[in-house]
């Protein structure tokens, strides 16, 4: 029996991919150290766990609304000005958020750019919505070539997608980005998704702007985030997007069909994770500690840009490679000799590149260079 062609031609997610690989390594006895999988060491919080049991005990086991619980909604509704609890829909985390947002906004033929390096399912999820992902390379300071963005615009664009801090560069882009954005979405008609899943992860002296501050872009900014990293919540799978006009409604209604509502009671933990943070502070200090370690054992290996924001290193390791040889070559060779795991630019977007995870234990990260130096 044949399957439909749009999942024939769609790859499971590289990095989703990555953890029942290492689980196989592991199994066969290779001490693996695992830079890949983007997720934080750090413990999820004791007042996320207690709300969450709470909620359990208290028999928050039932359906609820497609959009969300109401309190979460409402809480978080309050961090955008001019919005209510019916702008919010709670999702199974950013990346449902996501492919939610492109199959509501996104007719076949139409077009979505895509800076690159990008996310790696950012361009699969548009396909899916049956549009086209228009890839835009950024600069090579893994800014936005805002020149290159206004050249790929076409009458069928119908979004850009920005995130940051960036996953995989770790750039952060400033207000200046934002604003001439805004103002080639309102002079073309698109939207602007602002993927903001590592928004509180940004490392002095650079500071993250919130493009909700710019009120004349807010009837087409689409803005979605995550607990995930937040507050280390990755299995809660808790999510939400946040827009004005129908949009909401739109994707309320879409859920309502693909999954009903996000689990409950975890969304009761996300309620307990939207307030203060007060581990958040902890938590970047040590993430700097280790940004700062990673980017100095890197460069003496790699070509690499410092990065901003987010947990991630993406150097260039083409004048490591054997001729012939591909980063994802590159980056399989390292897992099989080394035991070190990161993610190959291809994933990306970008050949020439890996993907490392500095967001494990000092321990872990210093292991994972001495091994790589005494390969290389």
């Amino acid at each position: 029996m044949r399957l439909a062609q749009r999942i024939v031609r769609s790859k499971a997610s590289p990095t989703t991919a990555f953890i029942p690989l290492l689980r196989q390594l592991r199994q066969a006895g290779t001490d693996v150290l695992n830079l890949a999988i983007g997720e934080p060491e750090f413990a999820t919080p004791a007042s996320v766990v207690t709300a969450t049991a709470q909620a359990l005990q208290d028999g928050f086991t039932r359906y609820d609304a497609a959009g969300g619980v109401t309190a979460l909604r409402q809480r978080l509704a309050a961090d955008f000005e001019g919005l209510g609890a019916e702008n919010i829909v709670v999702t199974n985390g950013a990346k449902q958020a996501l492919f939610s947002i492109f199959q509501t906004i996104c007719d076949p033929g139409d077009e979505v750019i895509l800076p690159v390096p990008c996310w790696v399912s950012f361009t699969a999820q548009v396909r899916l919505a049956g549009a086209e992902a228009v890839s835009v390379a950024c600069r090579g300071d893994h800014q936005l070539d805002m020149a290159a963005i206004a050249r790929a615009i076409s009458p069928r664009t119908r979004a850009i997608v920005v995130n940051s801090p960036n996953n995989p560069t770790g750039a952060v882009y400033p207000r200046q980005t934002f604003a001439d954005l805004a103002s080639l979405a309102r002079e073309n008609d698109f939207y602007l998704v602002a993927d903001e899943a590592y928004r509180d992860f940004v490392y002095p002296p650079h500071k993250a702007f919130d493009p909700w501050r710019l009120a004349d872009i807010r009837d087409r900014l689409i803005v979605v985030r995550s607990f995930s990293k937040t507050a280390a919540m990755t299995g809660f799978r808790v999510g939400y997007v946040a827009a004005a006009g129908d949009l909401a409604r739109a994707l309320e209604r879409l859920q309502s069909h693909l999954c009903g509502n996000v689990c409950t009671f975890a969304q009761y933990g996300a309620l307990a994770a939207a307030g203060e943070a007060p581990w958040l502070k902890t938590w970047l200090a040590k993430l700097d500690e280790r940004r700062r370690y990673a980017y100095a054992q890197a460069t003496a290996l790699f070509d690499c840009v410092p990065p901003q924001g987010a947990f991630y290193l993406f150097p260039d390791v083409r004048r490591r490679l054997a001729k012939g040889q591909s980063s994802h070559d590159f980056a399989m060779e390292l897992l099989r000799q080394t035991g070190v795991a990161m993610v190959p630019g291809e994933a990306f977007g970008t050949p020439g590149h890996v993907r490392i995870c500095y967001a494990v234990s000092a321990e872990t990260l210093a292991e994972a260079f001495a091994r790589l130096r005494k390969h290389l």
